[in-house]
């Protein structure tokens, strides 16, 4: 791990979902660029492991559980972070629940279960950060949304309604917040090499993405890395005041090939 020099322009930072993947390489990018960082997820060994590696470094990371279908998991981290960092002034939503189901014969349960942490976790979130921002008049809310709000997929159906309401969620709240300083982005990935869907069934799995391919919405095999989108997601953050990048949409690049004859 390279080692991490301090920025002049401190700014305490969140990441939840930060234990793997697009959460872990956005925490490991806002350290790279000074700034201190609260790591949030469920699986605590791997933040601490994380935290500890980042100190080793140079850098400042803090490892607090957090479950966002747990509202009290939710207050405890929200107090914590703040105690941690002191005022926090940027949050990055990277958790997610991403689970195969079917439209046609849904179970309700797992349906508002992936909604709980997709939508309404991420709401309390920051319904408790968000006040200090407004105060400050300064302040970043950055939500890792999906393509699946511009392709749906089948056998996916909780996990696009989720996102397809967190981007009305975000829209919204960019227009409640505009002129308070404080500025809320959508950064939006096409497919990422992620652990989300590492725990499908190979089977089923192998069954969606032929149905995907079918529908269109796997136009080549390339996956973007999660440090490509943390790229993105600093670019939103470090944009200069007087600026608001509200959705940077980012795809993985299909790797060049033949030209194609004349």
């Amino acid at each position: 791990m390279p080692r991490f020099e301090p920025h002049p322009d401190r700014r305490p930072a969140v990441v939840t979902g930060a234990s793997s993947g697009i959460g872990r390489a956005c925490a490991l990018a806002l350290v790279d660029a000074g700034h201190p960082v609260v790591l949030g997820a469920r699986r605590t060994e791997r933040l601490e492991e994380l935290a500890a590696a980042v100190a080793d470094a140079g850098g400042e990371a803090h490892a607090l559980r957090l479950d966002l279908a747990d509202p009290q998991s939710v207050q405890a981290f929200a107090k914590g972070a703040v105690e941690a960092v002191g005022g926090v002034e940027v949050l990055v939503s990277a958790a997610g629940r991403n689970l195969p189901d079917t439209a046609t014969d849904p179970d309700p349960d797992q349906f508002a279960a992936t909604v709980e942490v997709n939508l309404l976790g991420v709401q309390r979130l920051v319904g408790l950060l968000l006040a200090p921002m407004l105060e400050r008049r300064r302040g970043d809310l950055v939500f890792l949304g999906s393509e699946v709000v511009r392709l749906p997929r089948v056998r996916n159906s909780a996990y696009v309604a989720s996102k397809w309401a967190l981007h009305g969620y975000v829209r919204t709240l960019q227009m409640e917040l505009e002129g308070t300083g404080v500025r809320a982005s959508i950064v939006q990935p096409g497919q990422t090499l992620s652990e989300m869907g590492s725990d499908w069934d190979p089977e089923v799995t192998a069954e969606i993405l032929g149905e995907w391919v079918r529908w269109g919405v796997a136009r080549h095999d390339h996956f973007l890395r999660p440090e490509a989108v943390a790229a993105a997601v600093c670019a939103v953050v470090e944009a200069p005041p007087g600026t608001h990048l509200t959705l940077v949409e980012v795809e993985p690049e299909r790797p060049p090939g033949p030209l194609p004859a004349p």
